[in-house]
């Protein structure tokens, strides 16, 4: 099961992103799926996350701003980013929680991280 992520780059202060993050490889199902950031010199913090059942949770900084959703057919899980501002600025990372067999426990997988950078 490998994770993709795609379509961080630089944006101006106030400006929007989607990301996204497929899951490709041969799994079951699929649990959680949530975005992190990582800032330079700083720890990774959740962004936000959707279940299965489409609940999401999202950090203070980004509530109102950032919306999750997934699209369970594509495996894949979105982060539309509007109104961005420069503390904004980090790696966002993906992670999906994978069963790849009915009898097994879900497995986290990570993607590789894409940029972004909000320009003020």
């Amino acid at each position: 099961v490998q994770l993709q992520a795609s379509g961080g780059g630089l944006v101006q202060a106030g400006g929007s992103l989607r990301l996204s993050c497929a899951a490709s490889g041969i799994f079951y199902s699929i649990n959680d799926m949530g975005w992190y950031r990582q800032a330079p010199g700083e720890q990774r913090e959740l962004v936000a996350s959707i279940s299965s059942g489409g609940s999401t949770n999202y950090g203070d900084s980004v509530k109102g701003r950032f919306t999750i959703s997934r699209d369970n057919a594509k495996a894949t899980v979105y982060l539309q980013m509007n109104s961005l501002k420069s503390e904004d600025t980090a790696v966002y990372l993906c992670k999906q929680n994978i069963r790849k067999l009915p009898h097994l426990a879900g497995m986290d997988y990570w993607g590789k991280g894409t940029l972004v950078t909000v320009s003020s």
